[in-house]
């Protein structure tokens, strides 16, 4: 029994290696890796070595499926190449399971001691990152070893002795078996390299360990589709396409094992060699025999998922989740999500005027609902926000992601305080036959034309980060509570003239008019985290900001 559970301790440190390695590699070249990518993607000749190259740094195809799949979810590239880029992925992930074939034990201390020693110092920056991927690999390195030692305890047990032996062969149920194996570890790397381990132990036998591997590499491409099932349809569309690489490649595969025993495993080494070179040698021959099929390929993966017919209303939902497996792509999904609630708080903005102007109830009532957008647009974007780990993210991103939470949260509370203010205008003025004069109409239109200027160029501080654009919001805020003041003090003005229209209307007038403040307050909170970030913002402006809030 004890061996038994050092077995299974050594697996789960297998995939926990692997685990680590790749969301490593992700954390400090994800980036990199897509702009390596977007430049190397000519033709399918390119695209495929570049596959190869990038799995090989990530050691998953899965990651690179869902990296891809997000550049054609984004329209960077078209579907057959991110088919030929999957091709030279799987070709990629093979050659790393050849390299970590070879007796490697004898580096695992060294990688682990230099990874810890890299990340306790430098937890906060690339360094760091780095050094988890080292002890990653250092990880996957020793649970190899232990793997080794564990089933060679186990193998000279009598009764495993007495299973192997009473064993049968049936290569569709040990096919079925690898790719359920693959699904759970998620990784058909880690799943490779432990029954190549096993197969070389004797606790295997070879025929098993084939059908196994041939099983993985079906499970890799089922997990990049189930991985993906919630993204959006043209997402769904590269993972699907591999799948059936995969799926074409196995039928080609499985009458070729018996003949793969009998003539090439003799001219072998060891049952470990054979495993993983017939794992090289299926994702070789996979490419080869597809690469000039992949137009076809693309067709067929359309025809099976057809893309959804848009609407004309219908926009585009930019919160991918395949998109979260690289953390900088997640940040930059975010944050055109947030510039989309943005919009329709522009839109409820605006609309404010024109109720006012036309008493328009059935308008203030869709105006009102779309608050609920703005609502649910904020919550779903902080739940995407929270699925991103923030020990992924730089220094830079993680600014970022704290910006794009503060951003969403000022557009939320600007979309409560319209619906607010229409709900005053509905029953303070529409419904009772109030009219504003033409002196108070004409302050609230130019409190309000600079609120939607100020909103505008808060929504373009929020995009591009200009330093300079956030300090002239940040003077509007000034200039909007001076006007705001002054406003006020001549509405009051009205009443001593006995005004009845500013009479009737002056509890909505000086409500509206510290309503707009109030929602100009929130659009200059946006230039806060830019000037201070860039150093620009003044301790004493620090100050007066938080004692307002606190007043």
């Amino acid at each position: 029994m004890k061996h038994l559970l050092n077995l299974l301790a050594a697996i789960a440190l297998l995939v926990w290696g692997t685990h680590l390695v790749r969301t490593g590699i992700l954390r400090v070249f994800g980036a990199n890796l897509r702009q390596f990518l977007a430049r190397t993607i000519r033709n399918r000749g390119t695209a495929a070595l570049a596959g190869v190259g990038v799995t090989a740094l990530l050691q998953s195809s899965t990651a690179a499926a869902l990296i891809v799949s997000a550049f054609v979810g984004q329209g960077l590239i078209t579907l057959p190449l991110a088919l030929a880029v999957m091709l030279g992925a799987d070709v990629g992930t093979a050659l790393v399971t050849v390299v970590f074939s070879f007796d490697l034990s004898w580096l695992s201390p060294l990688l682990v001691f230099s990874g810890v020693v890299l990340f306790i110092a430098n937890q906060s920056n690339d360094m760091g990152r780095f050094g988890r991927v080292l002890i990653g690999l250092g990880l996957m390195l020793l649970a190899l070893r232990l793997v080794s030692e564990s089933t060679g305890v186990l193998v000279r047990s009598p009764v495993v002795q007495a299973l192997l032996s009473s064993a049968g062969s049936d290569l569709l149920v040990e096919v079925t078996a690898g790719a359920v194996l693959a699904l759970l570890a998620y990784s058909s790397l880690a799943v490779v390299l432990l029954v190549a381990t096993l197969a070389s132990t004797g606790i295997m036998p070879l025929e098993l360990a084939l059908g196994l591997v041939l099983g993985a590499n079906l499970g890799s491409g089922l997990l990049a589709v189930v991985t993906t099932l919630r993204s959006p349809v043209a997402v769904r569309h590269v993972p699907l396409g591999n799948l059936v690489f995969k799926a074409v490649g196995l039928v080609v595969a499985l009458p070729l094992v018996g003949l793969w025993l009998r003539h090439v495993r003799p001219l072998l080494p060891n049952d470990a060699t054979a495993v993983v070179l017939l794992h090289l040698a299926f994702n070789v021959g996979v490419a080869v025999l597809m690469l000039g099929f992949t137009q076809p390929v693309a067709r067929l993966v359309l025809r099976l998922l057809p893309p959804p017919r848009r609407a004309p209303t219908d926009r585009p939902h930019h919160l991918d989740p395949s998109a979260l497996a690289t953390p900088s792509l997640a940040i930059s999904c975010a944050a055109r999500e947030a510039l989309h609630q943005a919009d329709v708080v522009e839109t409820m903005l605006m609309g404010v005027l024109t109720v006012m102007r036309t008493n328009d109830l059935r308008l203030a009532e869709d105006l009102r609902k779309l608050d609920d957008t703005v609502d649910a647009l904020y919550s779903a974007i902080k739940y995407y926000l929270t699925k991103i780990s923030r020990e992924a993210l730089a220094e830079d991103e993680s600014r970022r992601w704290t910006d794009i939470i503060s951003f969403t949260i000022n557009m939320e509370q600007i979309g409560d305080t319209i619906e607010r203010i229409l709900i005053d205008i509905e029953d303070k003025k529409i419904r009772k036959g109030r009219s504003f004069s033409d002196a108070g109409m004409a302050e609230i239109t130019e409190l309000h034309a600079r609120l939607i200027d100020n909103l505008r160029l808060g929504m373009s501080v929020f995009l591009n980060g200009s330093v300079r654009d956030a300090q002239k919001l940040l003077e509007e805020k000034a200039r909007f509570r001076d006007l705001e003041h002054a406003y006020a003090a001549t509405h009051l003005s009205r009443l001593s003239g006995n005004s009845v229209q500013s009479i009737e209307t002056s509890s909505l007038h000086i409500d509206l008019i510290s309503d707009l403040k109030r929602i100009n307050s929130h659009i200059c909170s946006i230039a806060y985290p830019i000037l201070e970030s860039a150093g620009a913002l003044a301790p004493s402006r620090l100050r007066e900001d938080v004692l307002a809030k606190q007043g």
